[in-house]
């Protein structure tokens, strides 16, 4: 760590040497001393490049995901902020990290492929060499039909490398954007919370008791194990070498094979050199580290205080933990980049909140929301069952997709909640921001807003640009700081500076549904 000292040190001093801006300053004097400072002297890709070179993935349950947390923490002490905080939450399961990963083809010639190792399973003990042998998945099969399926390869597999299910990618997406203004416009409008049309559902077709594509995988790994098969191969389905290798949702090392996560490219090669009877030899060494003791996980937050309505609080942050294949840069240090520079921006212009301003950096979001989930339960309950601290939770600002500017917010609660923000965020319409709509909606999802919303209280969402997130760097190998736009990230930490400290220094906190219009909970 000493190699960034030098880049603290600088930021502890100014920390300490701010003059407090005086009374009375217009909101238009305040907004434009943090557009000053965010855009002409940003930090925000100082705090990204520790977060995703010198600590890199940051997997629920790993020592280095504590790590980057308790950095992030005494980052933001020396610059003045207070109260910092491990609060933690049963994880549950073992912790795990992989270490080295290398394959080859060695037959019928010798070159390098490339993939990714499935979280939460063994590796090889040594490199293993071994003939490759394609397994069909057959298409929602019921448990007799893939009964019958595994029977008829009995004897075939022990000591084998499996390849498993064809490699079809999908179809190409389209890659990098931005909204159309006028389309952004119409959606984040106070009022038109409903306007967005739902999903379409498409009935899955096959047989009603077919088994969903985690019985299958999980009775193929048991039936693999039983065969004594070396290594299973999995194609990644995405195209121009992108990877997104997730985890073995058991947890449980001893119900899995080593597995990998391939390019579609180098598993179509393989597989069609099998298809025409040529035998493929290959080697793969996984090497992984398991944590079995660390079952406890933490979030970690920390303050700014308030003064005459210190007991109510703003939160702002989002998730430091990310997937394995690559350093989590747009999923989610993006996130936590920009909430650390929003706070470093309003304590270097010594602005002083009457509410308390509090860092959350949130982890097990990966998983299931499951760290925020467990925050909110043990400090705030719920609209039917509340805590003590319930109705002085003031609003939680979450980003969480990807590199793209600020366009929009959507929070939960009644029109008027959105009416706030709409007048607040006005003022950033010259950087791209249209306003606020609200939602009504209760479902947990998508990002740990939603576990705020769930309870009834305002999580508030920011809306950005999509680039290239959800088509090029989301959980995949890509997701690293090279696709970070350095201008967007700058934006939406002035934007988020902003909205934080105008909830924290309003008169009232944002409206909440009446008791007798809240929306039914899950």
């Amino acid at each position: 760590m000493h190699r960034f000292k030098g880049i603290v040190l600088p930021l502890l001093l100014a920390a300490v040497i701010w003059t407090t801006p005086a009374a009375g300053q217009s909101t238009e004097d305040i907004h434009r001393m943090i557009r000053q400072e965010g855009l002409e002297n940003s930090q925000v890709m100082d705090h990204l490049q520790v977060l995703t070179d010198y600590f890199g993935a940051r997997l629920t349950g790993s020592p280095t995901l504590e790590a980057s947390g308790e950095w992030a923490l005494n980052r933001m002490e020396s610059w003045g902020l207070q109260n910092a905080r491990k609060d933690e939450w049963d994880w549950g399961r073992p912790g795990w990290e992989n270490v080295r990963f290398s394959a080859h083809m060695v037959s019928p010639a010798n070159d390098a492929l490339i993939g990714e190792v499935l979280a939460w399973t063994p590796g090889t003990d040594g490199p293993v060499r071994a003939e490759a042998v394609q397994v069909a998945v057959p298409e929602r099969p019921t448990d007799e039909v893939l009964a019958a399926h595994l029977d008829g390869l009995r004897g075939s597999l022990t000591g084998k490398i499996i390849l498993l299910g064809d490699g079809t990618p999908a179809p190409t997406r389209e890659m990098a954007r931005r909204h159309d203004d006028e389309e952004i416009a119409e959606r984040f409008q106070p009022g038109v919370a409903d306007a967005t049309p739902a999903r379409p559902y498409t009935a899955p077709t096959g047989p009603e008791n077919a088994l969903s594509a985690r019985e299958v995988r999980s009775r193929i790994d048991e039936f693999l194990i039983s065969e004594g098969a070396a290594v299973v191969i999995t194609p990644s389905r995405m195209e121009h070498g992108l990877i997104r290798a997730f985890a073995n949702y058991t947890f449980d090392l001893e119900r899995s094979l080593p597995s990998v996560v391939m390019r579609t490219e180098d598993y179509q090669r393989i597989s069609r050199l099998l298809a025409n009877d040529v035998a493929v030899e290959l080697e793969i060494d996984i090497r992984n580290n398991v944590y079995p003791e660390r079952t406890t996980e933490y979030n970690y937050t920390i303050d700014i205080p308030g003064t005459d309505l210190a007991h109510e609080v703003i939160y702002l942050g989002g998730h430091i933990d990310s997937w394995h294949s690559a350093t989590g840069a747009t999923d989610n240090a993006s996130g936590v980049s920009v909430m650390m520079e929003a706070v470093r921006i309003l304590q270097e212009l010594g602005l002083q909140p009457r509410r308390t301003i509090r860092v959350a950096f949130w982890t097990g979001e990966e998983q299931g929301l499951l760290g925020s989930q467990a925050y909110v339960a043990k400090h705030y309950g719920t609209f039917e069952e509340p805590t003590q601290n319930y109705q002085n939770f003031g609003g939680y600002l979450n980003l969480d997709s990807g590199t793209g500017r600020i366009r929009g917010l959507s929070v939960f609660g009644p029109v008027e909640t959105a009416q706030v923000l709409h007048e607040i965020v006005q003022p950033f319409a010259d950087l791209g921001v249209v306003g606020a709509r609200e939602t009504a909606s209760r479902r947990l999802g998508g990002s740990d807003h939603t576990a705020f919303n769930r309870a009834g209280l305002p999580g508030i969402s920011l809306g950005q640009d999509p680039i290239d997130y959800f088509t090029t760097t989301w959980h995949t190998n890509r997701d690293t700081y090279d696709h970070i736009l350095p201008d967007d990230m700058k934006q939406a930490a002035v934007v988020s500076a902003a909205v934080a400290y105008e909830l924290a220094t309003r008169d009232e906190l944002l409206p909440r549904f009446a008791p007798d219009a809240m929306p039914e909970g899950p």
